[in-house]
């Protein structure tokens, strides 16, 4: 693990000759976080679910932008932008980092990233760089505090590993943060998957009832009635016989004499109603927010943007927030410093509405050259930062005075000579 080498020559441990205690929670438990069981995982729809949204948020572009007072952003050009763009770590594309983190915050309800910063230039010792950022998989995590009131984090992986690294130079992505102080999830620090589950077992109940249904139809066709008594090697006898002429039967039809009598059993396996078998698929994917539309990707654009809204932003705003309070240092972030996560991969708006509001917005100058081309998906060029605008409208705190201007100019009197 040559990255776990890298961390542990540049991880912060608790300062020496004070010594490090774990932190006393108000309800009494120690702060110690192992990861949890996945047993709602192997259900294929919770599969479905969490894979549409972590295919969702892989399309985003990630950049390290930077705010002027007056609000109006640039894209810094630097080796940070160049990481997020091309790849957090040697192992991995953009799209496959987001993709993992994703999956890990739904089956942990908490993932853990280090950025590797190292001194890029030997004349300013204390300006890092950002080399890489990593995603850690701890089986067992613990908060500690040292002397001087530091929050620490001890990690525990699954090869006896271990790792104390400070909190704040952790990238901490949370989902569903509510009861437990440090770690999303319940009052443990686990996902509470407890009223997921009934769902889950009852949905495996009812495909195994549909299954056990269709084989049980398929193994009994019709039973042949002898109306004799027979003793036990005559029976034995018939048996064979009747097996025989199963197998050597070729039209599907059975011969039988008056001593026996074949009785059919037509099939009618009791199978599920489709409405059931829908509603408890809808239970499941309303608890990740995905309307079957989606995940069939027959959605319409109010479909899509309503997922996106309620599903999606949530975790797009998150991302940018710890990503932004991890990365820059305090001054870094008063010039402005910023990580968005932008969405124009998810254009869940129709082509004639982007087109209406395009023209609506872009008419009033409201929106940059720029601005329009993002709505399009295209990218923007240089001085597209420009506000242009129709002369049909005019400054509603002008207007009466503009009016006013048009009346009182002189007229052209086409009958005054000429010179």
């Amino acid at each position: 693990m040559g990255w776990m080498d890298s961390i542990k020559n540049l991880l912060n441990k608790p300062k020496d000759g004070l010594a490090s205690a774990q932190l006393a929670m108000i309800s009494g438990n120690p702060p110690i976080y192992t990861q949890f069981g996945q047993s709602v995982y192997a259900s294929d729809v919770v599969q479905q679910a969490i894979a549409c949204i972590a295919q969702e948020i892989s399309k985003l572009t990630p950049k390290h932008v930077r705010f002027d007072r007056q609000g109006l952003q640039t894209t810094v050009i630097g080796p940070l932008n160049e990481l997020l763009e091309y790849g957090p770590n040697e192992w991995m594309t953009t799209k496959d980092f987001l993709e993992k983190i994703t999956w890990q915050l739904f089956l942990n309800y908490n993932v853990f990233l280090y950025p590797v910063k190292e001194v890029s230039n030997k004349d300013e010792p204390g300006v890092k760089q950002i080399k890489a950022i990593y995603i850690l998989e701890p089986q067992q995590v613990s908060f500690l505090v040292d002397g001087s009131n530091e929050l620490y984090v001890e990690m525990i992986f699954d090869n006896a590993q271990k790792l104390t690294l400070k909190y704040v130079d952790l990238i901490h992505w949370r989902y569903r943060y509510s009861v437990n102080p440090f770690m999303g999830g319940n009052t443990n620090g686990q996902p509470d998957h407890h009223a997921l589950l009934q769902t889950v077992e009852i949905n495996h109940k009812l495909l195994q009832s549909i299954e056990k249904s269709v084989n049980s139809s398929m193994q009994i066709y019709g039973v042949m009635k002898y109306n004799t008594i027979l003793d036990e090697d005559h029976m034995k006898s018939e048996i064979l016989r009747f097996e025989k002429m199963l197998s050597e039967n070729k039209n599907g039809i059975i011969g039988a004499d008056l001593k026996s009598e074949y009785i059919q059993i037509k099939p009618d396996p009791k199978m599920v109603d489709a409405e059931t078998l829908a509603f408890i698929d809808s239970k499941i994917l309303r608890h990740y927010g995905v309307p079957l539309p989606i995940l069939t990707g027959d959605f319409t654009p109010e479909q899509y943007q309503a997922f996106y809204e309620k599903t999606l932003e949530p975790l797009i705003l998150s991302l940018t927030q710890v990503f932004t309070k991890t990365l820059f240092t305090p001054r870094e972030l008063q010039f402005g410093n910023k990580i968005i996560f932008y969405a124009n991969n998810l254009l869940y708006m129709a082509l004639d509405k982007r087109v209406a509001l395009g023209e609506l917005l872009g008419n009033r100058g409201a929106l940059t050259n720029n601005e329009l081309l993002a709505l399009f998906g295209y990218p923007p060029y240089e001085g597209g930062n420009i506000r242009l605008m129709s002369l049909n409208y005019v400054d509603v705190a002008i207007a009466n005075q503009y009016q006013m201007s048009l009346s009182s100019s002189p007229k052209e009197d086409k009958d005054a000579p000429t010179s």
